[in-house]
C-alpha cells in the first residue's frame, strides 16, 4: 500500500496545487480537515499563502494545531510550506498585527529587509551538512520562492540534550530561513510543489523519511 498524506484543507489557496505534487511524488492524497483522516494519515502537509494572521484564522477554524500538535507528539511526519511554514513560529508581524503562530520554534516572522518585494522566482539556498530534505539535491539547484515575510532570526536555543534542528539558509536582500528539519517536523519557505523536479525531488525525500 502506498504512503498516504493527508493535505489539510483550512481555506489557504494553494491546496490542490500541493495535493497533486504531493501525489506525483507518489503518496495517496487526501485534502481533508477531519481529525480522524488527518491523524490516520502517514503524513501531514500543511500549505499556506496569503497573511499570517488569516493563515492563523483559517488553522483555527479547523483546530489545524491541535492536529499538528497531536501528530508532532506522536512523532508523526508533518511538512509546512510557505505560509504554512511560518505559521509553526511563535508569531508574525504583518502590515501591523501582530498575531500568535503555533510556537513550534521560537522565533518571529518579520518583512524581509529587501529593496525588491516580494521575493519572487528562484534562488538557490545553503542546506546544512546532513540534511535529509536537501539529500541528492546539488547547491545550485534553484527553488521558487514567492514571499515578502519571512524569519530572518533563528531563535531555537541548543540545550545539549537532544538533537537541535538542520536549518537551511537563502538570501534576497537579507539572510532567512528557507526550510528546517526537526524530526518528524520538516518546512519549506519556498513552495516545492512549484519547483519542478527538484521540488519533487525534495518530497520525494519527504515521503521517504516515513
Amino acid at each position: 500500500m502506498s504512503t498516504t498524506v493527508a493535505v489539510l484543507d483550512y481555506g489557504s489557496g494553494n491546496i490542490r496545487s500541493a495535493a497533486r505534487a504531493v501525489a506525483q511524488a507518489g503518496a495517496r492524497v487526501k485534502v481533508t480537515h477531519d481529525p480522524k483522516e488527518v491523524l490516520a494519515a502517514d503524513g501531514l502537509l500543511v500549505p499556506g499563502v496569503g497573511a499570517f494572521a488569516a493563515c492563523m484564522e483559517g488553522l483555527h477554524r479547523v483546530q489545524g494545531a491541535r492536529m499538528i500538535g497531536e501528530r508532532l507528539a506522536g512523532g508523526r511526519p508533518v511538512l509546512g510550506i510557505c505560509v504554512g511554514m511560518q505559521i509553526l513560529f511563535e508569531h508574525g508581524v504583518e502590515h501591523g498585527v501582530d498575531a500568535a503562530g503555533c510556537g513550534e520554534w521560537p522565533g518571529v516572522v518579520t518583512r524581509l529587509d529587501a529593496a525588491v518585494l516580494p521575493h519572487m522566482g528562484w534562488n538557490t539556498v545553503r542546506a546544512p551538512q546532513g540534511s535529509q530534505m536537501f539529500a541528492g539535491i546539488a547547491p545550485t539547484e534553484r527553488f521558487y520562492f514567492v514571499h515578502s515575510y519571512g524569519v530572518r532570526t533563528w531563535e531555537f536555543a541548543e540545550d545539549g540534550l537532544t538533537t537541535p534542528p538542520l536549518v537551511t539558509w537563502a538570501t534576497h536582500g537579507c539572510d532567512f530561513v528557507a526550510a528546517v528539519e526537526n524530526g518528524p517536523l520538516w518546512a519549506t519557505q519556498f513552495h516545492p510543489e512549484k519547483s519542478s523536479e527538484t521540488g519533487q525531488k525534495l518530497l520525494r525525500n519527504w515521503l521517504a523519511s516515513f
